[in-house]
C-alpha cells in the first residue's frame, strides 16, 4: 500500500518519542565512573581523598596575636629591666630570714583554715536550725564579720586587753570559777589566728550552708524515713554530699586565706611579708627583690593548694559522674596522642 509523500515527511521530522526514566537514567556508579576517567582533569577526587576545611576564625586568631604580644612585652620586660635586680632575688629566696616568716605563714594558715571551718561549720547549723534565737545568733555573727575589714577585726583583738585585763569563766553575773590575765594569753600568733578564725568562720558558713541546701530534699527525707538520727544523718550522708559543692568554695577561701595572712605583719607578726617588709626597711635597694621573693612563695603555695583542690574534686565526684575527670598529665597524654594521629591522617592523605 502506497503512503503519500507529505505524510512520510511529517513521520520523518517528527520528534523521537520521550524516553522512559528507567531507559534514561544510568546507575549512579557507572556515572561515578564515566566522570572518573583517566585523563579528565574535571573528575571529581573520591570522598576518601577529600579534605574538610576547617571554619576560618580572623577574630580568634587576632586576638591571640594580641595577647601573644603583650606576653612577649611582659616578659621581655621582666627580663631585660635591671631595676627587678634578680641576682639579689637569688639572694634573698632562700635566706633563714624569709623562710622562717614562711614557717609562720603557713603555720597561721593551718590554725586559721581548720578553725574557720569548724565554725563555719557550726554558725551554718545554726542557720538552718529551727531555733530562732540559733538563727538570729548565726545570722547577726556572719552580718557582723563579713561587714568588719579584716585589718579593724584584727587590730581590735590586738588592743583587746585594754578593754579587758582579765577574763574569767564562771556564773553569768555570779561568782567566777577561775580567772586569767588576758595580756599573757593573747600572743601574737594567738592574735592572728583568732582574729583570722573570726573572719575565716564567717565567710565559711554561707559556703558550708549553701553546700547543704544543695543536696536533694530526697536524700532527707529518705534518711528520715529510715528512722536514722539527726547526727548520723549529717555526717554520713548529707555533708559527704554537701563537700562535692563546698570543696571548690572553700578552697577560694582558703587561697583567700593564704594571702590574708600579709595582713597579720600590723600586729607585729613576722610573717613571710613581714619578714620582706622588715628586711626591706634594713636594705632600702633590695625592696623590689625582696616583694618579688614575696610574690613568688605566694604563687607556690596558692599553687599548691589549686593541685590538692583538683584531685579532692576528683575524689569526691566518683559517684556523681559517670567518668572521673582526666588528671592534668592524662589530658597532656590525650593531646599528644591526637597530634600523632593527626600527623599521620595528614601525611597519609
Amino acid at each position: 500500500m502506497s503512503q503519500s509523500p507529505g505524510a512520510a515527511v511529517s513521520l520523518a521530522s517528527a520528534p523521537p518519542a520521550e524516553e522512559t526514566p528507567e531507559l534514561s537514567s544510568a546507575p549512579r556508579t557507572a556515572r561515578l565512573a564515566e566522570a572518573e576517567r583517566p585523563g579528565d582533569d574535571t573528575a571529581p577526587r573520591p570522598l576518601a581523598a577529600q579534605r574538610v576545611l576547617p571554619l576560618r576564625r580572623p577574630g580568634r586568631w587576632i586576638a591571640t596575636a594580641i595577647v601573644l604580644v603583650l606576653v612577649a612585652q611582659i616578659a621581655h620586660g621582666l627580663v631585660t629591666n635591671p631595676f627587678y635586680q634578680w641576682d639579689r632575688f637569688q639572694y634573698w629566696f632562700l635566706r633563714p630570714t624569709i623562710l622562717d616568716g614562711l614557717l609562720i605563714t603557713l603555720e597561721v594558715t593551718a590554725y586559721s583554715a581548720v578553725l574557720g571551718l569548724l565554725g563555719g561549720i557550726l554558725v551554718a547549723l545554726g542557720r538552718l536550725s529551727r531555733s530562732p534565737v540559733l538563727r538570729a545568733v548565726s545570722w547577726t555573727y556572719t552580718w557582723l564579720f563579713r561587714s568588719v575589714p579584716l585589718i579593724v577585726v584584727l587590730l581590735f583583738l590586738y588592743n583587746f586587753s585594754a578593754l579587758y585585763k582579765t577574763l574569767s569563766l564562771g556564773v553569768p553575773f555570779g561568782p567566777a570559777f577561775f580567772s586569767f590575765d588576758e595580756s599573757r594569753l593573747a600572743t601574737d600568733i594567738v592574735v592572728a589566728v583568732v582574729g583570722l578564725s573570726l573572719n575565716e568562720a564567717a565567710y565559711a558558713s554561707e559556703v558550708v550552708r549553701s553546700g547543704i541546701l544543695a543536696v536533694d530534699q530526697g536524700q532527707h527525707e529518705a534518711a528520715s524515713a529510715l528512722g536514722l538520727p539527726k547526727s548520723y544523718q549529717f555526717t554520713k550522708i548529707v555533708f559527704p554530699q554537701a563537700l562535692r559543692s563546698i570543696t571548690p568554695n572553700y578552697v577560694n577561701l582558703l587561697i583567700n586565706l593564704i594571702k590574708s595572712t600579709s595582713l597579720v605583719f600590723y600586729v607585729s607578726l613576722l610573717d613571710l611579708f613581714g619578714s620582706a617588709q622588715s628586711m626591706g626597711s634594713t636594705y632600702p635597694g633590695d625592696i623590689v627583690p625582696l616583694l618579688l621573693v614575696a610574690t613568688v612563695w605566694y604563687l607556690i603555695l596558692t599553687s599548691a593548694v589549686s593541685v590538692v583542690q583538683f584531685y579532692v574534686e576528683r575524689y569526691f565526684s566518683r559517684g556523681a559522674t559517670r567518668t572521673l575527670p582526666p588528671t592534668p598529665l592524662q589530658k597532656l597524654r590525650t593531646s599528644l596522642r591526637d597530634l600523632r594521629v593527626r600527623a599521620r591522617r595528614e601525611a597519609a592523605i
